[in-house]
């Protein structure tokens, strides 16, 4: 016979907090049997359905946000291949007023950041997401329009304000919806976009700039007004094509919807109704990972956005210029993108998560040391593969991991914004070591990244490795037990990943 609390459920799939009295209950009532959708199949019965289930999920989830990324990475990187096409020269730009227009879209960047995922629980998806696009998307078209260099950097503070919630947001929203063994060929395929925004950014402002002189406006101006209006027209189409969380999702049946929440259950994972309480948010700043994973987050922005930024110059540098240089930009990013999706499906099949950010590192850091050590042409931009092959599978790898080891709706929301806010923060490190005086060899930008990367990111991911993989074992052997003594089943629910029963195989 059912539970009165699984008849009441049965009837609202949506599992809001009027339906239940706490999040335990939630999960207890997902997991009864009386709640299966699929009681009196088979596991292989049930493994077809599940699988044709997050195949539709993938689906409508995934290719959107790939877009939304897409034009986010190039609206915020289009900047280099203006530089290209002439915009010093044209609004009057010298010594290190380029280095300066980067640096302020990184202040606001981080500093909106932590806060955004609180916003997007709160707002939904739909409406958070629908908001922010719309918002860049007019931001970055009217940067085409500026005719001074302080209001280009008026444009680049607005901008980095109005795109802080998305990687962060993207990447908490996918964690609502995948087990933490699928996450990382998601965000990987996601943040693919990154290096596909590079590689078809120089392709697009080549072709772009040929606009020069067309309205009056030279062929920069033209790069941001039309990548500009494409954002802004995805931004306005978000708001159908963007869904909130499992428990509503229009394109899921109701029994789908149970599936995907009862798999999440299954996982550990706190449902998505889970009530605010300001202790969620004390826990995610006072938990020692919060700040390990930060500084190894650091070890991973200042290196991307180094590279994004400065590959254009770097490859002028080497000779090139105009169209030829745009699109020497191009094979760097198609490789990096292939390998951030490998890695990305590996690390989720080995859950060494670690061990790879460890592996990119040193790829990455030949690629750097072949660019201090050679002023040979070819050396050098074989050296340009190698970083962008080492740079970018770390970053969905590394807050894939985070994610994994954080538990609770708002406390994995607030970590992952902290996370990325603080790593952010390096952008201002990134725009501001390329400098013109030391063209081509570029001695400090490669030397800042390299040591950039040993230091935080290899160090972060070494120490993580080693810290985590200690706890667990602490708590396989019953060391931590103490932390459940005399609590109740809420209770210990509430301790979500510090609770022993959230052990993680190492280094996952």
């Amino acid at each position: 016979m059912a539970t009165p609390d699984a008849e009441k459920a049965k009837s609202d799939t949506s599992f809001t907090q009027t339906a239940f009295e706490d999040d335990s209950k939630i999960a207890n009532v997902l997991l009864s049997d009386e709640f299966d959708p699929d009681r009196g199949k088979s596991p292989e019965e049930k493994a077809a359905i599940e699988k044709k289930l997050m195949r539709k999920v993938d689906k409508w989830l995934i290719p959107w946000l790939c877009l939304l990324y897409l034009l986010s990475f190039l609206d915020r990187t289009n900047i280099g291949n203006a530089r290209v096409a002439g915009i010093e020269a044209d609004l009057g730009m010298e010594g290190h007023d380029y280095n300066n227009t980067l640096t302020i879209f990184f202040i606001s960047y981080a500093l909106a950041e932590p806060l955004t995922n609180v916003a997007l629980k709160y707002l939904t998806p739909r409406i958070f997401f629908t908001a922010i696009i719309i918002a860049w998307g007019v931001v970055m078209t009217l940067m085409g329009l500026v005719t001074s260099y302080s209001g280009l950097l008026a444009a680049r503070f607005f901008l980095g304000l109005a795109e802080a919630g998305l990687y962060p947001g993207a990447n908490y929203y996918l964690s609502c919806w995948y087990k933490r063994s699928e996450l990382g060929i998601r965000t990987a395929t996601f943040f693919a976009m990154a290096a596909l925004a590079g590689s078809f950014g120089g392709l697009l402002a080549a072709a772009i700039s040929l606009m020069d002189g067309i309205g009056g406006r030279p062929g920069w101006a033209w790069i941001f007004i039309l990548e500009g209006l494409v954002t802004t027209l995805v931004g306005f189409a978000s708001w159908w094509m963007v869904f909130d969380w499992p428990e509503t999702a229009r394109f899921l049946s109701p029994e789908d919807r149970v599936r995907v929440q009862r798999r999440l259950a299954r996982d550990g994972q706190t449902h998505t109704s889970e009530t605010y309480d300001k202790r969620h948010i004390t826990a995610a700043l006072t938990d020692w990972k919060t700040y390990a994973y930060a500084i190894l987050w650091a070890g991973n922005l200042c290196p991307l956005y180094s590279f994004s930024l400065f590959l254009p110059t770097i490859i002028r540098g080497l000779g090139y210029s105009g169209t030829t240089a745009q699109l020497l930009t191009v094979p760097p990013y198609a490789v990096a993108a292939v390998l951030t999706i490998v890695v990305g499906w590996a690390a989720d099949r080995t859950r060494q998560r670690g061990l790879f950010n460890i592996g990119c590192v040193l790829v990455a850091a030949t690629g750097f040391v072949m660019l201090l050590a050679s002023s040979n042409h070819n050396v050098q931009y074989a050296g340009t593969f190698l970083a962008a092959a080492g740079i970018y599978p770390t970053i969905p790898n590394s807050l894939s991991w985070a994610a994994n080891n954080f538990e609770g709706v708002y406390k994995r929301g607030v970590v992952i914004g902290t996370i990325v806010g603080f790593g952010n923060l390096n952008g201002v490190v990134s725009s501001n070591i390329y400098l013109k005086s030391e063209s081509p060899r570029y001695w400090t930008g490669h030397a800042v990244v390299l040591s950039w990367q040993l230091a935080f990111l290899m160090g972060g991911s070494i120490f993580l490795y080693v810290m985590l993989g200690r706890e667990n074992k602490k708590r396989l052997n019953g060391e931590r037990d103490y932390l459940i003594e005399g609590k109740s089943e809420d209770e210990i629910r509430f301790l979500g990943d510090v609770s022993i029963h959230s052990t993680r195989t190492p280094p996952s």
